[in-house]
């Protein structure tokens, strides 16, 4: 009887742990409603955007500004006073989804420099694509860098 028990809550722990991982493999996998109305167009995901123009990084999920000051990594709601001015509609944007990548910097980089200078990005607040009439509709956080210019450090 005692193995009987074991084993079913063995099997019922399984059984409510896949759809939690399910679950949870969905809800990473699209983020195009937190995505900015700056933001490039054609990603389902996003986890940073990395800006070469102004060596500085945007947190899509956390909707936070990532730049260093100083030695550190300062996270803010806005862009620091010297770059307030920065349009983030016409500046390039890559798509970097990985942890953390500001930790690389040096390496993004080199590796991005080809981008700094462009313009003319397609941005989701001028696209057509069907996917983002919903998102335009109910998004009222695009972020546009020229509401609030007060910065929250963590």
């Amino acid at each position: 009887m005692k193995k009987l028990i074991c084993s079913a809550a063995v099997l019922l722990a399984v059984l409510s742990f896949g759809p939690a991982k399910a679950q949870l493999k969905v809800s990473l996998s699209l983020n195009i409603g937190t995505q900015p109305t700056w933001g490039p167009v054609g990603y389902d995901h996003a986890e940073y955007y990395y800006m070469p123009d102004i060596d500085c990084y945007y947190d899509v999920p956390h909707q936070q500004f990532v730049y260093r000051k100083g030695n550190a990594w300062v996270r803010a709601t806005s862009l620091p006073a010297p770059y307030a001015n920065y349009d983030l509609y016409s500046g390039y944007k890559v798509v970097v989804n990985e942890p953390t990548p500001y930790l690389h910097d040096d390496k993004n980089r080199v590796k991005y420099a080809s981008y700094k200078g462009r313009h003319g990005q397609a941005v989701i607040r001028d696209s057509r694509d069907p996917k983002y009439t919903k998102y335009h509709q109910n998004n009222n956080h695009g972020h546009d860098n020229h509401d609030d210019h007060h910065n929250d450090h963590h």
